[in-house]
């Protein structure tokens, strides 16, 4: 595959949407790029910033000229969540892929090292003590993603890992009053669970309605769906960022903080994806010169103009005016 059409034809990888408003400490993981990713060893921070732009809201701008190809920096996902249909294939903390028997099993789910099964004790000894049949039905039913993210963000909320505000940064979607509705019923479900496992008052204040919805809405545009691609790190990046373009590896979703700043194109210069797990990595797909923008593609932008019009203003809510769509491409 060219890079020119590696940068046309990006799988629908991300839900994300410019924010408008820069007003709070950026609570990121991220990381330049090291050798051990297969790219040059640098130190310091990425070579990017973050700036303001009159018509998209938030922007990520490079600092200096960065190479076709090269990976710009990684980031760890703040939020993570496996999919209804691999719960059991892959980590419950991380998403890596479990293979054979190397898996570290604790009460009916399974982790691909103790590291991450540490890390996870939080938030799953609150979410053992519910039953999440009920919600988890109402999920599968309406083929629901997000809720579940809700419902994990809430334990690791309760646990203590994670503060109840720590996406309020991101921007929140547009819903329809039908989609309201919807929300409304599985925030009763999520309520009624934490409830009926006794936890108190105190415990589940920070739950209400409002918070829910406001959650649902953050997520639903800033979650990405991870697809892994494998690979070594002796590998191109090009060829492993081409294997994430055509391949069918999903097996959740994550919600990150820097990687939710890229506003999107139709034809990118950048791209995420997915090696083994659900830390992402952010390559160019071209030369990208020092101040130029950095974009991703949140869509399938091998469909026609069109289309790609009705899908990123149903699901985005905005109108792509980039080089390719002013074309009609």
């Amino acid at each position: 595959m060219s890079r020119l059409a590696l940068g046309r034809y990006s799988r629908y990888i991300s839900r994300l949407k410019p924010l408008s408003h820069l007003n709070k400490p950026f609570p990121f993981s991220s990381s330049a790029a090291s050798s051990e990713d297969g790219a040059a060893c640098q130190t310091g921070p990425p070579p990017i910033r973050v700036g303001l732009t009159e018509s998209a809201g938030r922007a990520v701008f490079a600092t200096r000229r960065i190479g076709s190809g090269d990976l710009i920096h990684t980031a760890k996902p703040v939020l993570t969540c496996p999919s209804l249909l691999s719960p059991d294939s892959v980590c419950y903390l991380c998403l890596k892929k479990l293979m054979g028997s190397a898996k570290f099993r604790d009460r009916g789910v399974s982790y691909c090292s103790q590291e991450c099964q540490d890390n996870a004790k939080g938030f799953y000894d609150v979410e053992t003590r519910g039953d999440w049949s009920s919600f988890v039905d109402y999920c599968r039913t309406h083929n629901f993603k997000y809720p579940l993210m809700v419902k994990r963000l809430s334990c690791m909320v309760i646990s203590g890992a994670l503060s109840a505000d720590c996406l309020d940064i991101l921007q929140p979607a547009t819903l329809s009053s039908a989609m309201i509705s919807k929300i409304e019923d599985g925030y009763g479900l999520l309520w009624n669970a934490f409830r009926k496992a006794n936890f108190t008052e105190d415990d589940v204040a920070f739950l209400t309605k409002q918070w829910y919805t406001g959650i649902l809405t953050r997520i639903r545009i800033n979650a990405f769906r991870i697809d892994l691609v494998g690979g070594s790190c002796g590998e191109d990046l090009l060829s492993l960022a081409a294997a994430s373009v055509e391949g069918e590896g999903a097996v959740g979703h994550a919600v990150y903080m820097l990687p939710s700043f890229y506003n999107h194109d139709c034809d990118p210069n950048a791209h995420i994806f997915w090696l083994q797990s659900a830390d992402a990595r952010v390559m160019t797909l071209r030369d990208v010169e020092e101040g130029e923008e950095l974009r991703i593609c949140y869509i399938d932008a091998s469909m026609g103009y069109e289309a790609r019009q009705t899908l990123l203003s149903q699901g985005f809510g905005f109108c792509c005016n980039c080089l390719r769509c002013q074309s009609r491409d």
